[in-house]
């Protein structure tokens, strides 16, 4: 069977997709350097839910080496590449910038390199909606331009985006990038708000909320991420005969690529979320209101009708019913009554 790599298997993201790939049959080989950037603990019990299953491999391997990176695409020859790598967070971004460059345009121009050579039918990868930046029209859109990032994080999900499109340009590698919305739900990431703050109130720390509060993001529930990747992965994008470049949409192309926002659609009060964790936990936060934090934006909020036009799916996980699975997963996980 031919295989699909998955790059930052171990990861968040990476694991739930490679789980489901797993399930439904396909024969997966997961790619991670497991890095220090947060408990690398967290993701070694992940990937122990993959190890072992049939159809699964595992390679540990940077990205960032490319002779390892040629080695790797040579022998596996994979069919898809499902590119969920990355050095994560906005704030990260202020105080280590080396780690982006390195990551994502580095280890993403390999990847690149190895669809190339390899003749992949199919490139998947992860943007974020971060892209958006000092874009305050919303419901943000794939047809807007995306040209004013606030971190070096976002200016890296930019720099991929169009990355892509030389590539599938030139070359005629099928990009898809997928835009998502505040990820959360079980075997989350620790530098995450959710995950933050309900190690805090359990700790009975206090938690920082900036901006005093005054932000609302859309929150995307973990398996609404996973549908809308499956179901993006395996529709190849072709070429658009009504690109025009008089007017230049930046979600389509004349070359075989797409771009998708994947988010819930219910942009949620960030004091909200927290009361509803606070009723998850049964405990009162302690909270340290902060001013906006650089890099930071006030919203997001998804618009999704491309990806309903397209795959015919639209996440639908409820923030209320998503913060309940997040929170029986982390006393479970960290044996927390």
């Amino acid at each position: 069977m031919a295989s699909i790599l998955v790059t930052g298997a171990a990861g968040f993201i990476g694991f739930h997709v490679s789980r489901r790939l797993l399930d439904r049959g396909e024969s997966v080989v997961g790619l991670d350097n497991l890095n220090s950037y947060y408990e690398v603990q967290l993701k070694r019990d992940r990937l122990a839910q993959l190890v072992g299953r049939p159809g699964f491999e595992f390679q540990h391997l940077d990205l960032t080496d490319r002779p390892g990176v040629e080695r790797l695409f040579s022998s596996v020859s994979p069919e898809r590449v499902v590119h969920l790598a990355a050095q994560a967070g906005v704030r990260y971004s202020l105080t280590n910038p080396e780690a982006y460059v390195d990551s994502n345009l580095t280890g993403f121009l390999n990847v690149l390199e190895g669809c190339r050579h390899q003749k992949v039918q199919h490139l998947l990868f992860a943007s974020s909606s971060s892209v958006y930046g000092a874009n305050t029209n919303m419901p943000f859109s794939v047809h807007q331009g995306v040209d004013h990032p606030l971190s070096l994080y976002a200016a890296t999900k930019k720099a991929n985006e169009m990355m892509a499109h030389s590539y599938a340009h030139l070359f005629g590698i099928p990009c898809t990038g997928l835009r998502f919305f505040t990820v959360y739900g079980p075997w989350g990431r620790p530098d995450m708000a959710l995950f933050l703050f309900t190690r805090a109130i359990l700790s009975g720390q206090p938690i920082d909320i900036f901006n005093h509060g005054d932000m609302s993001r859309d929150f995307t529930y973990i398996d609404d991420i996973v549908e809308g990747v499956l179901r993006t992965l395996d529709r190849i994008p072709r070429s658009d005969p009504s690109w025009s470049g008089d007017h230049p949409d930046p979600a389509s192309s004349r070359a075989p690529y797409r771009l998708y926002n994947i988010g819930n659609t219910r942009p949620v009060q960030l004091l909200h979320m927290i009361g509803l964790l606070e009723k998850a936990l049964g405990r009162e936060a302690l909270k340290n209101l902060l001013p906006m934090q650089p890099g930071d934006v006030q919203a997001t909020f998804a618009d999704v009708d491309e990806l309903v036009r397209d795959v015919g799916f639209q996440p639908s996980t409820t923030i209320e019913d998503g913060v309940k699975r997040f929170v029986a997963w982390y006393r479970e996980y960290y044996r927390i009554q």
